[in-house]
């Protein structure tokens, strides 16, 4: 179909690259998990950090052109490319009656793969693999505990640092993605020549999926697409192992034409320090005509903040037609053709009313045309959006990526810790429950817990057809809920990271309140500061503009509320004022959860902060900073 189109397939591929290069911990293109600061806060924070911009920084144009270039044929070669494949994607029957042989096909091929490994031949993995599909499924369970990182360590050591082949998965594996944990410190994950092929293919996904939404892909790669990832720059050791960010290890695979359309370009990219590279990605891109962002919508609308500054210390006026000469206060002013943004790792909806300020100049003005979620991860690439943001619901779906060369099962939340813990595939999943995600990767991972926790929307048939969930029949579909490590119980009351985001959202709506970052954590019951009895409670320290104290005593009202009504060990605690007090909102400067993290060396990249602990050692630390 390439050629047909007059594209050829070596091209499509670097397309490919460009998108799926980079996602992160938690996002896409770059992966980014950045660390997040609200909009008010940029100059006291990223301008306040020692700007350093490389010499060789490429100015961009000269002034804006919104006319289109010759690489819209691009786009419309890759549009047809993935044709075939849109219309597989939009055809649901297929995938809620196939999914789950696919994922035992996958299983079975990964086993195969790696039985010659070090790590297969102790596992029996050859033996496994004669087994019939139930039978291998079990023998493999069986075979094989959940891990964390930790029981890899030692064997992701011996490949990283000692070179070793044939450990974990076979060959020579000679990438390495370095990630900041949440709940530990940096990590090492095994990016194989299959795993980058399986991104290179979530990438296609992304524009099938874009198409079936409407979006024109020659229209959009007719401007630029600018990519928020993380340092491009690679360590290489002398086994010629290469270590960073996975946006470092995709980088150098970005070649013409997609070097004309990718943004901000290898000079910014191979930045780390953050607050330098979102000042020179401002000076580069401000005349560039983008039309499609990704990363994480915290740098998304830092960036925003620096553009819009720069085009009034520039005596740039508005690019939208019928608004020549008026000064930019808005995003869409400096990109009037900007119609997509693709974003994950965060819940969105806490961000939405300052997305819409940023781009439109109103919380409840316009959003960006088209939002597109995705969850992946540097273990994988988990699940994409594939249906358009549903009016009156900010958190879509998300269909599970069976045929990626991963296989999945999920855990329920309160098993996890326990030794043989119950573990079912997407098929089996059932209403209401929350599952820890665990992969078995084409990059040699085997049951690896990565730490997130899911609730599914709808569930795949089994093997035989028949339905052994209670969900709604389709393709595999689910949200991210939180961290199975980030949660609140001091007392009984069973908060997660849902729970917190949902009620922020809906707080800062009732008290007409636009916020930033914020963390949650308890109050332990003692004595306060002023020598009164400090009742046991919630703290949620958040940062936001100067508002008054009525409006934050209508913001505490309502994120109570949203927390009993989601919640009913919340709601006992809480019952009559016999356990626990009202929550306690700490407001904090805009930049706070920024500066905390510069102040660790942690800022930008994959680092981000906890939306909730059950301890307040974070919360602590952040406010010393903010208020």
């Amino acid at each position: 179909m390439a050629a047909r189109c007059g594209l050829p397939d070596r091209v499509v591929k670097r397309v490919g690259l460009g998108v799926g290069m980079g996602v992160s911990d938690r996002s896409v293109w770059g992966w980014l998990a950045g660390v997040k600061i609200g909009v008010g806060g940029l100059e006291g924070v990223v301008m306040s950090q020692g700007i350093e911009l490389p010499p060789n920084l490429p100015s961009g144009p000269a002034s804006f052109n919104a006319s289109g270039s010759w690489t819209r044929l691009v786009g419309l070669g890759l549009g047809a490319y993935v044709s075939r494949r849109a219309r597989r994607l939009s055809d649901e029957g297929y995938w809620r009656r196939e999914s789950a042989a696919i994922q035992l096909r996958t299983l079975r091929s990964l086993l195969s793969r790696a039985s010659g490994t070090k790590f297969g031949k102790v596992h029996g993995f050859s033996k496994i693999t004669s087994l019939n599909d139930v039978e291998m499924l079990r023998a493999y369970r069986a075979e094989l505990p959940v891990r964390d990182w930790y029981a890899f360590k030692d064997d992701i050591t011996a490949m990283r640092e000692g070179g070793e082949p044939d450990v974990l998965w076979p060959g020579l594996v000679r990438d390495f993605a370095q990630t900041s944990g949440t709940t530990a410190g940096d990590k090492f994950i095994p990016v194989s020549k299959e795993m980058l092929r399986s991104n290179f293919r979530a990438s296609l996904d992304i524009f099938a999926n874009l198409q079936r939404q409407g979006v024109r892909i020659g229209e959009m790669l007719s401007g630029r697409c600018l990519f928020l990832g993380g340092s491009s720059n690679l360590d290489t050791n002398r086994h010629g192992i290469r270590t960073g960010d996975l946006s470092g290890i995709v980088t150098p695979l970005i070649k013409w034409p997609i070097s004309t359309i990718y943004l901000p370009g290898p000079e910014v990219a191979l930045m780390s320090h953050w607050p330098s590279k979102i000042e020179a990605m401002a000076r580069r891109c401000i005349n560039e005509d983008v039309r499609m962002i990704s990363g994480m919508p915290s740098w998304a609308m830092v960036l925003a903040q620096r553009l819009i500054a720069l085009a009034g210390e520039r005596g740039i006026t508005s690019r939208v037609s019928g608004e020549e000469g008026k000064p930019i206060t808005t995003l869409r002013q400096v990109w009037p053709n900007l119609r997509v943004f693709v974003h994950g790792g965060v819940r969105y909806q806490p961000f939405e009313p300052r997305m819409r300020q940023v781009f439109s100049g109103s919380p409840e003005g316009a959003d960006i045309p088209t939002r597109f979620e995705l969850y992946p991860a540097s273990e994988g690439f988990i699940a994409m959006q594939d249906a358009p943001n549903a009016p009156g619901r900010s958190h879509p779906s998300l269909r599970l990526n069976v045929d990626l060369d991963n296989f999945f099962e999920f855990v329920p939340l309160e098993e996890i810790n326990e030794s043989n813990p119950r573990a079912v595939t997407p098929d089996r999943v059932e209403p209401g429950q929350r599952y820890c995600v665990i992969l078995t990767t084409c990059a040699g991972l085997w049951r690896y817990n990565i730490g997130d926790v899911v609730e599914f929307d709808a569930a795949c048939d089994g093997i035989d057809g028949a339905r052994a969930s209670a969900l709604p029949a389709g393709p595999a579909r689910l949200r991210i809920v939180g961290r199975h490590r980030h949660f609140i119980n001091a007392f009984g009351e069973n908060l997660i990271v849902e729970h917190i985001e949902n009620a922020v959202a809906r707080a800062a709506h009732a008290a007409s309140m636009v916020v930033g970052e914020f963390h949650a954590a308890p109050v332990y019951p003692g004595e306060g500061a002023d020598g009164s009895s400090r009742r046991a409670g919630l703290e949620l320290a958040i940062e936001v503009e100067d508002v008054s104290g009525e409006r934050l005593s209508r913001f505490r009202e309502a994120f109570d509320l949203a927390l009993k009504e989601q919640n009913v060990d919340y709601t006992t605690k809480r019952t009559s004022g016999v356990g626990m007090g009202e929550p306690t909102i700490t407001p904090l400067r805009p930049g706070a959860f920024h500066r905390w993290m510069d102040s660790r060396g942690k800022l930008g990249g994959q680092h981000k902060c906890p939306r909730c602990a059950n301890n307040r050692e974070t919360i602590e630390a952040v406010v010393r900073f903010g208020v």
